[in-house]
C-alpha cells in the first residue's frame, strides 16, 4: 500500500511552493453558480438571467451562435473585468491573510484543484476549474467537516500507457479519466504531458510517452479524445522543448527549426489535428532566446495558422517568470503584453501584478482592445463549453470501481517482457512459496511525484498482487522486508519534510541479507522475484549514478540471489518498477526473465501478477531506447546545459537524431531497441501487399498476422520508412505507422492495414520553408521492433513534392550545426 505520510509531503508541486514564498492575491476566489440565476421564459423557451437584469441578453440566449453570445459579453465587460478574465484565480487552498496553505477547510469549489479562470459574478460567468494531471485527477481526497472521500484513480504513467501501442485502449483510459474529471466538478484536466524523451535523465519522462513523435502524438490524441468525450477539456503540455527540469523556468533551449518541426513539435501537431484539445499549455523555458509563452511564431503562426488549433493557450504556472527571484521581486512582472499578443490567452495561476499590468497597458495603448478581445474570445469560448457554464450537476461519485478495472487492464497491456530465457514465464506452479526480494516489492511505486501524482485510495504492491492471484509468499522474507521498508519510508518522509516542498524522491536502500538466508530460500522456494524501484518527479532530473545505473546494494542483491538460486537449478525474475530508462546491459545476463511494468498505477501489483501468471500475455513494446550505457545517448554530450549546476543554455546539437534515429543510423548497439518486446506466444507476419508501386496521394500496406503459438496474444506491427537523402541528411529509417492486433487465439489471423500519407515521406527543409518529399525510391520495413524487420518493399515517387509550405519561424539565437550522418 502507498505510504500517505510521504504522499502528502510531495503532493504540492514546485509551483505551489513558489506561492508559499510570498505571493499575495487580494481576495479569495468566489464561486458562482449559474443554476441559481432567475429564469426568463420567452415563447416557451426558458433562459437563465445570468446578470439578473430582468431581460434576455444576447449572451444568455443559447439559440444564438457562440460567437454572437461572446461578442455581447465582451461588449458588456469593463477593462478590469477583461483583465481579470485573462489571468487565473491564483492558487486554491491558500490562506490569503496568513500567506500559507490552509490545513483546514478549503474555500475552493474543488479542494486540491490547481486553479481556474476568474468568475464575473456581475454577468453570471462562472469560474472554470482546472486540475492536475496526466495520470489521473489530483484533488484533495479528505476534507474537513466532510465524511465523504474524494479519491481518484491512479492510472498507469505515460511510459506505461504508451508501451501498449494501443490507441483504442488509451481512448478507453481517457474516457475513464474524463469521467472522474467531470464527476468531481472539474472542467479541464491539465494533461496529457507529451514532451519527447530527449534524454533518459529527464525527471518527468514518466509522464511523457516516447522518444518518437508519432507515438507521442497518436497516444496523446487517443487520450485527449477519450477524456473530452465526457464534455470536459484537456491541456496538452508542455509546448515546447521542455525536456529537462533543472532550471526549467530560465533555461534557453537552442533548437534548429528542423529538429523542432520534425521531433519536438510533430507530436503536438498530430494531437492538435486528430483531437483538438480544448487547451494547450505553453512551457516554462526560453526557446531560441524568447519565452515560449511569448513566441508568436509558436503560439499563433504554427499552432493556429498552420495546424488549425481552435482552442485556448495557457501558461504553465508562473510561466514568464525566471524562477524564485523574479516571482518574489515586487517590481517585476512577466511581459503580459508580449504573452497575450503572442497568443497566450490565459496567464496562470494569475498574479495581481499581471492584472494591474494588463489594465495599465490597455490604458497606455500598449495593449489594444482588438488584441485583448482575441484572447478574451478564446477564454470565453472555453467558459461557454464548460460543464460549469452548462450547469452540470456533478455527483462527486465517479465510477471508481469500474475505473480500477480499466487501469488494471491497461497496466497489464503496457508490461514489456524484456527477457524470458527458457520460457520461465508465465509461471503457474504454486506448490511452494515465492521468494520475493527487493524493498520495492513490498511498496510498489504506482506513479511519479509532483503534478503528475494522484491521491488514490490504495495501491496494490507486488506481494499483494501475487497473493491475490493465489501465490504464496515466503513469510520469513516478508517479515524481514516489511519492517525495514516501513523504517526506510519514515526516514525518507522526514528527509522530504526537512527539505520542504521542493524535495524530490530518493531511492530506498536495499535490505542487506546474509548469504545463508538467501541460500536457504533457494532451497525452499520455487522461484526468486527481485523488484528494482525508481521514482522521480517535477522539479528535478535524475542522476547517472545510483539511478540510471544500479546502486551497489542492488547489484549485490542480484548477484547474491542469482548465484544461490541458479546453484539450486531455480530461476530468477526481475521486475522493473521504474518511470524511465535504466541501465540493463551489465546485469541482464545474470537473471532469467525481466518484466518491465513501469509505474503501473494503483492496481499495479495485480497487473504484474496477471502477466507473471499468464492470465495476460505481455504485448507491450518499448517506446524508447534502452542504451548499453548512458554515454551512448546522443544528447549526453550537451545534457543538461551550461553551467550544469543551474543551466541557462542548452543546445540540441543532436538535431533530429533522437533515440533510435541516432542508434540505428550511427550503428550504436542498444541494450534493448525501440519497439522491442517479447510475448508468451509467437506470430507470423506474411502476405505483404502494397496498394501501388508508385506513390500518389497515399499508400496502403496490408499484412496478415497469425498467432502461431499456444496461447492467445497480441502483436504490434511497425512500419519504418527509409527515404532518399540526396538533398538533406536523414535518419536511416523512421517509424511512420503502426497497428496492434486484437487478442488472437492460437491459429487465428488478422489483417492489419498501415497507411502512408504525403507528409510521412517528407522532411523539413529549412531553406525552403517547406516539408518536401524527395523524388526517388523509398524503402518500407514491416517490423516488430526498430531492429527486427520481417518484410521489406519499395515504391517510387516520380518527382520532388512540396507537401506543405510553412512560415519561417524559430530563428536561431546561437550559431551551431546539427549532427549529421
Amino acid at each position: 500500500m502507498k505510504n500517505n505520510t510521504i504522499s502528502q509531503i510531495v503532493k504540492t508541486s514546485l509551483l505551489s511552493a513558489l506561492v508559499v514564498s510570498g505571493i499575495s492575491w487580494t481576495k479569495k476566489p468566489e464561486i458562482n453558480d449559474p443554476k441559481n440565476s432567475p429564469i426568463i421564459t420567452i415563447n416557451g423557451f426558458t433562459f437563465s438571467d445570468l446578470n439578473k437584469n430582468g431581460k434576455l441578453d444576447k449572451y444568455e440566449d443559447y439559440r444564438l451562435s457562440t460567437q454572437d453570445r461572446i461578442q455581447d459579453l465582451i461588449n458588456q465587460m469593463t477593462d478590469e473585468e477583461k483583465a481579470s478574465m485573462l489571468i487565473g484565480i491564483g492558487m486554491p487552498g491558500f490562506d490569503w491573510e496568513k500567506m500559507q496553505f490552509t490545513t483546514g477547510k478549503e474555500t475552493a469549489k474543488v479542494p486540491g484543484s490547481a486553479g481556474g479562470t476568474t468568475e464575473i459574478s456581475r454577468l453570471g460567468i462562472p469560474s472554470v476549474i482546472v486540475s492536475d494531471g496526466p495520470a489521473g485527477v489530483r484533488i484533495k481526497p479528505i476534507r474537513e467537516d466532510d465524511a465523504n472521500t474524494y479519491y481518484a484513480t491512479a492510472f498507469p504513467v505515460g511510459t506505461a500507457l504508451a508501451s501498449t501501442w494501443n490507441e483504442a485502449l488509451i481512448n478507453s483510459v481517457g474516457k475513464a479519466m474524463g469521467n472522474e474529471v467531470k464527476e468531481y466538478g472539474i472542467d479541464v484536466l491539465l494533461g496529457p504531458g507529451m514532451n519527447i524523451h530527449r534524454n533518459p535523465l529527464c525527471g518527468r519522462n514518466f509522464e511523457y510517452y516516447s522518444e518518437d513523435p508519432l507515438i507521442a502524438g497518436k497516444i496523446a490524441a487517443a487520450m485527449v479524445n477519450g477524456i473530452q468525450s465526457n464534455g470536459v477539456g484537456t491541456s496538452i503540455k508542455h509546448f515546447a522543448a521542455n525536456n529537462q527540469e533543472r532550471n526549467r523556468m530560465g533555461v534557453n533551449a537552442h533548437v534548429s527549426e528542423r529538429a523542432l518541426r520534425e521531433i519536438y513539435l510533430r507530436g503536438f501537431e498530430i494531437a492538435v489535428k486528430e483531437a483538438q484539445p480544448w487547451t494547450v499549455m505553453s512551457s516554462y523555458n526560453f526557446l531560441n532566446g524568447t519565452y515560449t509563452s511569448a513566441r508568436k511564431d509558436l503560439l499563433t503562426t504554427v499552432l493556429r495558422n498552420e495546424w488549425g488549433f481552435k482552442g485556448l493557450v495557457m501558461t504553465d504556472w508562473f510561466g514568464g517568470y525566471n524562477g524564485f527571484g523574479a516571482i518574489m521581486n515586487k517590481d517585476f512582472v512577466s511581459d503580459v503584453t508580449k504573452q497575450l499578443t503572442a497568443g497566450n490567452d490565459l496567464l496562470m495561476p494569475g498574479l495581481p501584478a499581471q492584472k494591474n499590468a494588463i489594465i495599465e497597458n490597455i490604458k497606455n495603448g500598449k495593449l489594444s482592445q482588438e488584441d485583448i478581445n482575441i484572447n478574451l474570445r478564446r477564454v470565453l469560448e472555453l467558459v461557454m463549453r464548460s460543464p460549469a457554464m452548462n450547469n452540470y450537476h456533478y455527483s462527486n461519485k465517479p465510477n471508481l470501481k469500474e475505473n480500477a478495472q480499466v487501469t488494471r487492464d491497461a497496466a497489464a497491456e503496457g508490461v514489456v517482457l524484456l527477457k524470458n530465457e527458457g520460457n520461465v514465464l508465465p509461471f503457474t506452479s504454486k506448490s511452494a512459496p515465492l521468494a520475493v526480494f527487493g524493498v520495492t516489492s513490498y511498496d510498489f511505486i504506482s506513479g511519479g511525484t509532483g503534478s503528475g501524482d494522484v491521491n488514490e485510495a490504495y495501491s496494490i504492491s507486488l506481494i499483494e498482487g501475487l497473493t491475490n492471484t493465489g501465490f504464496s509468499i515466503d513469510t520469513e522474507l516478508e517479515g524481514l522486508y516489511k519492517p525495514f521498508m516501513v523504517a526506510q519510508k519514515e526516514i525518507e518522509a522526514k528527509r522530504r519534510e526537512k527539505e520542504g516542498l521542493l524535495a524530490t524522491p530518493k531511492r530506498l536502500p536495499e535490505l542487506e541479507l546474509n548469504a545463508e538466508i538467501v541460500q536457504n530460500k533457494a532451497k525452499t522456494s520455487e522461484l526468486a522475484l527481485i523488484t528494482i524501484g525508481r521514482n522521480a518527479g517535477e522539479g528535478d532530473d535524475r542522476k547517472v549514478e545510483e539511478d540510471f545505473n544500479l546502486a551497489q546494494d542492488e547489484i549485490n542483491l542480484i548477484n547474491t540471489v542469482s548465484a544461490a538460486f541458479h546453484a539450486q537449478g531455480k530461476k530468477v525474475v526481475v521486475v522493473l518498477n521504474i518511470g524511465g530508462v535504466i541501465e540493463t546491459a551489465s546485469w541482464k545476463d545474470k537473471v532469467d526473465a525481466i518484466l518491465l511494468p513501469w509505474q503501473p498505477g494503483q492496481e499495479g501489483g495485480n497487473s504484474v501478477a496477471d502477466v507473471f501468471s499468464g492470465k495476460v500475455t505481455p504485448s507491450g513494446k518499448l517506446t524508447m531506447t534502452f542504451p548499453v550505457k548512458y554515454e551512448d545517448t546522443p544528447s549526453a554530450k550537451n545534457w543538461i546545459g551550461t553551467p550544469p549546476e543551474n543551466p541557462t543554455d542548452v543546445t540540441y546539437e543532436e538535431g533530429v537524431y533522437v533515440g533510435y534515429r541516432y542508434f540505428n543510423t550511427f550503428h550504436v548497439k542498444p541494450s534493448y531497441e525501440f519497439g522491442y518486446g517479447l510475448s508468451y506466444t509467437t506470430f507470423d507476419i506474411s502476405n505483404l501487399k502494397m496498394s501501388s508501386k508508385a506513390f500518389t496521394n497515399k499508400m496502403d500496406f496490408t499484412v496478415t498476422v497469425k498467432n502461431t503459438g499456444k496461447v492467445a496474444g497480441k502483436e504490434v506491427v511497425q512500419l519504418y520508412l527509409s527515404a532518399p537523402s540526396k538533398s538533406i541528411d536523414k535518419p536511416i529509417s523512421e517509424l511512420k505507422a503502426f497497428g496492434k492486433t486484437n487478442l488472437l487465439q492460437p491459429g487465428e489471423s488478422q489483417t492489419i492495414t498501415l497507411t502512408l500519407n504525403p507528409k510521412d515521406l517528407a522532411s523539413f527543409i529549412t531553406s525552403k520553408n517547406a516539408w518536401i518529399a524527395e523524388a526517388g525510391t523509398y524503402k518500407v520495413a514491416i517490423a516488430t521492433s526498430s531492429l527486427d524487420t520481417k518484410h521489406t518493399a519499395t515504391f517510387t515517387l516520380a518527382k520532388e513534392t512540396i507537401v506543405e509550405k510553412t512560415n519561417s519561424s524559430f530563428a536561431s539565437d546561437l550559431k551551431f550545426t546539427d549532427l549529421k550522418h
